[in-house]
Parts: structure tokens; C-alpha cells; sequence
């Protein structure tokens, strides 16, 4: 532990700087069982002011009770307990009032073994509880999601296998056709599972190059365009004298992709692309905006959109996994930019990201 400096607290005890700026509470007790020190996180968690817990007994300060209600600092004993203990893992435990703490402790021994310093760790368990149903819900669709494809390619290829010779070419045609796009959809949802893991843990990978954002864009639109969507569906309008970009084109890609996707399935009439240039503060870059003329997005949605498992108006599973926007938000924030969403100049919704121009570090 750094040395202690500053600050005293109502005993004369020391109350360290660096404590402020942990984000988990922090209580430590003396030999004489005695609170030393309080961070800004343990008065958060408790409510408990440190001028008012400096000094006293540490178990008054922070009594805990395990799920059956025992007093878990009689049932640990920690200065009169065994000698050969030095921590103990996290565990939600619970305060009096029914907050639940997820609480570590560790101990320093001198020589005898008697404890010279008891160190309290605790956070909130609401994050953590969240966290675990995220997951759950993931789980959920995840599971949801693969079902449908894979139970629709097992069938047809099942069916094909045991009665190929009874059906004629045209139906063999449709039935692979069924499989084809059901593995897509299943490699579609499994790289978007990817991308989130890697969005989450701050793993994403980015190679970029100098790119061209309204090219970018033509790209994107035909690529619409050849799978089916009408070409008057889209217009893009793209400013002259772009600074130089330097990003990723695939995640750019992905990211206009992912827009225009979302544009088409909510939104309806023409889907319009819009690139600008923009002068920051820090510096210039581009402001990409896609537009639709459907209903918009209610102002009350427009702070959860970008979470995960979102649906615009009228979603349902079928639509899609939820996990677009929260990716497109992800991909942003991996190029240095920022994206928001708010009611389009001709109604419906629209999505404007920014990116900053100039050359990456390495370059």
C-alpha cells in the first residue's frame, strides 16, 4: 500500500489522498480494530460520512449480514480467528438498511501472526446483477436466434438426404436456397456476438487507411441495391473538400451498413446519406448523417437506443438481434468519434456520427 500522506482524521489517523480516487469503497482497520481510513466510494455505498467513521470500530461502521441474516463479522471473527488467514474472496453480503455489497477483505500480519491492518473492499452488486442478466439476455437471444436457422437447415437437408430423387430440380433449387441464407443469417449473428465481446472487453482491432467516405458510401448502396432493395430508395449527397480520412473501411462499412439496415426495416421512403465536413475543437473530420422518412424515434427511446437488444418501432425477434446500433456506437467510439440520434429535417429518424480526420500515431 502507497505510504499515507495528508489529511487527519478525528483521531489524528491519516486519511490517504490516492483512497478518493478508487472506485470501490474502501474501509481500513487497525490493530485496535479501529477505522484509519474511508474513502469517497465507502461514504457513497453507505451513506456514512468518513469524519464520522475515522476512529470508531470498523464492525459498527460497516455491519454486514450474509443471506440468513448472521452477522458475518461474529461469525469471521477477524482478529480473533485463525492466524494462518490473510484475505477473503468477494461474497455479496448485505448492510442493515438491505443494500447488497460484494465485499473482499485481506489481512497484514506481524510476526506473531496477530493482524496489524484489516483492508475492507466492497462495491456495489446492483452493476454486477446487471451485468448477469445482460448476459442471461444474451444467452436468450442467442439461443432464440440459432434455433429458427439451424432447425430450418437441419429440415431441408434431413428431407433432401432421405428423398433427394423425389424432388424435381426447381425444388431441390428452393430448399438450398432456404439453407443458404439461414447459414447466413447464422454467420451474421455469430460475427455480431464477436463484435460485441470485443466491443466490451476494448479489444477491437483497427487497421486503418486512408479512406474515402462518399465511395464508402456508393459501396454500401449497391451492395443494398444488388440484393434486392429498389435504386430510388437511396440518395446520397456528399460535400467536396473532405479532409484526409483515416479509418478502418471494413468497420466503416459495417457501421453505414449497419445504418442503413436499420433505415430500411423501421424507416420508410427515401433513405438520404449525408457527408460533411465539420470543424472541431480538436481538430477537423467528417459528420456522416443517414436519414429515413419513417416515424422517427420516440424522444423518450432516443437515450436507449444505442443499448443492447434494442427495437425500433414495430421490432420483433424475427427483425433482428437487437445488436446493430449498439455495435455502430461501438465502431464509433473505436475511430475517436461520437454518434447520436435525433427526429430527421423531413421527419423520421436520423443517425449522425462523427469522425476525426488526420493521420493515426503510427503513420
Amino acid at each position: 500500500m502507497p505510504a499515507l500522506r495528508h489529511g487527519r482524521g478525528p483521531l489524528g489517523h491519516p486519511a490517504p489522498e490516492w483512497a478518493d480516487d478508487l472506485p470501490d469503497g474502501l474501509l481500513v482497520a487497525d490493530a485496535r480494530a479501529r477505522v484509519v481510513v474511508f474513502n469517497r466510494a465507502a461514504t457513497r455505498l453507505t451513506g456514512i460520512a468518513a469524519e464520522a467513521a475515522l476512529g470508531r470500530d470498523f464492525r459498527d461502521v460497516l455491519p454486514l449480514h450474509d443471506a440468513e441474516g448472521r452477522d458475518w463479522w461474529k461469525c469471521l471473527d477477524p482478529y480473533g480467528g485463525l492466524a494462518t488467514r490473510t484475505r477473503h474472496p468477494e461474497r455479496p453480503l448485505f448492510l442493515a438498511g438491505g443494500t447488497e455489497l460484494l465485499v473482499a477483505a485481506s489481512y497484514r500480519r506481524r510476526p506473531d501472526r496477530s493482524v496489524e491492518r484489516f483492508t475492507i473492499s466492497f462495491r456495489d452488486a446492483a452493476r454486477r446483477a446487471r451485468q448477469e442478466r445482460d448476459r442471461a439476455d444474451l444467452v436468450s437471444t442467442v439461443a432464440h436466434e440459432l434455433r429458427s436457422p439451424l432447425t430450418s437447415v437441419k429440415g431441408f437437408t434431413a428431407t433432401l438426404l432421405a428423398k433427394w430423387h423425389r424432388f424435381n430440380d426447381d425444388q431441390k433449387r428452393v430448399m438450398l436456397e432456404t439453407v443458404n441464407a439461414d447459414a447466413d443469417r447464422v454467420t451474421r449473428l455469430i460475427t455480431e456476438l464477436l463484435d460485441v465481446s470485443r466491443i466490451e472487453a476494448g479489444r477491437l482491432e483497427m487497421r486503418r487507411q486512408v479512406v474515402d467516405l462518399a465511395e464508402e458510401a456508393r459501396k454500401v448502396i449497391a451492395g443494398r441495391v444488388a440484393a434486392g432493395d429498389p435504386a430510388d430508395r437511396f440518395r446520397l449527397i456528399a460535400a467536396d473538400g473532405l479532409p484526409e480520412m483515416w479509418l478502418d473501411p471494413d468497420k466503416i462499412d459495417q457501421i453505414l451498413g449497419n445504418l442503413l439496415e436499420n433505415a430500411v426495416r423501421h424507416g420508410a421512403g427515401t433513405v438520404t446519406i449525408v457527408i460533411e465536413r465539420v470543424n472541431a475543437a480538436d481538430g477537423p473530420g467528417a459528420v456522416v448523417s443517414v436519414r429515413d422518412e419513417g416515424e422517427g424515434i420516440p424522444p423518450e427511446a432516443a437515450q436507449r437506443v444505442f443499448r443492447q437488444f434494442w427495437r425500433g418501432p414495430g421490432g420483433n425477434r424475427r427483425g433482428g438481434t437487437g445488436l446493430g446500433l449498439f455495435i455502430v456506437k461501438g465502431l464509433v467510439e473505436a475511430h475517436g468519434g461520437t454518434i447520436a440520434v435525433r427526429r430527421a429535417p423531413g421527419g423520421g429518424a436520423e443517425f449522425r456520427f462523427t469522425v476525426p480526420a488526420g493521420t493515426p500515431d503510427y503513420a
